[in-house]
């Protein structure tokens, strides 16, 4: 999928970020179109939590602004900013102390007045829509793995029916196969609901095989092309990022399931 020619849902323009002396983003620009799945890629320091973070308004840059939907983020009303995203934090961030199925009524509790039986069984689709059996909803998080907490965290993100998920390393710590499973909702949410994603991630499975584009970070820039076109640059940077043997086996096995030799 190719980036529309439509006014973009998202668009970031010339984002600077510092944190003391370090300039970490220095004019970044960015345009997500909706449906689109666009990945954050670069190295460690590079910013991609704080590119994210900076997306969904929950950090003020230096200099530049991000539009959703063409209104600047931070004059978009809390409740309208609810409904319009979902948010997938590194390490699930779940409330210990609540079930599965009261975190994911949290959002609905906080920004709507549904009756607490609709709420629970919104609680209970939304569970099963991440993978998720509805028996579930009466576990704590200490008693899951780590592909089930997130799931569970994407269960709440999706609460409100967003139109766009920002998820933050969604597979970071997560065996292959579990790994694998997350990728293929993601695709799913995609295909099945139009949900506009933006993932951070430094898994190259995810970069080649569910995002449309990625949006490489290095020196205070931002490179943003397919993978196909990002692993032809002959940039070294570049190169060390995406010719890694995991990132090029996945870009095997992708061009065979196409029939692509």
């Amino acid at each position: 999928m190719s980036a529309s020619t439509e006014r973009p849902l998202i668009r970031a323009r010339g984002i600077v970020n510092r944190f003391g002396a370090q300039r970490v983003h220095d004019g970044i620009g960015l345009d997500i179109a909706a449906g689109e799945i666009v990945g954050i890629a670069g190295g460690s320091g590079s910013g991609k939590s704080v590119l994210l973070k900076t997306l969904t308004g929950l950090h003020r840059p230096d200099a530049g602004e991000v539009l959703l939907e063409g209104r600047p983020v931070d004059a978009i009303e809390r409740s309208r900013k609810a409904s319009l995203f979902g948010v997938l934090f590194q390490q699930g961030a779940l409330f210990s102390s609540l079930t599965l199925a009261q975190n994911v009524m949290l959002p609905l509790r906080e920004h709507t007045d549904l009756p607490d039986a609709l709420q629970q069984r919104i609680a209970a689709m939304k569970l099963e829509l991440a993978g998720l059996p509805a028996a579930s909803g009466a576990k704590v998080p200490a008693e899951l793995s780590g592909g089930m907490v997130k799931r569970a965290a994407l269960a709440r993100a999706l609460a409100l029916d967003p139109r766009i998920l920002f998820l933050d390393e969604p597979t970071a710590n997560l065996d292959p196969p579990t790994a694998a499973g997350i990728d293929a909702l993601i695709e799913q949410l995609n295909r099945g609901l139009g949900i506009t994603v933006v993932v951070v991630t430094h898994d190259l499975d995810t970069l080649v095989d569910v995002c449309h584009r990625v949006a490489v970070l290095h020196d205070g820039r931002v490179v943003v092309d397919t993978v196909a076109a990002l692993m032809h640059s002959e940039q070294p940077w570049l190169r060390e990022l995406l010719h890694r043997p995991r990132a090029h086996d996945a870009a095997t096995a992708r061009r065979a399931a196409h029939g692509i030799g």
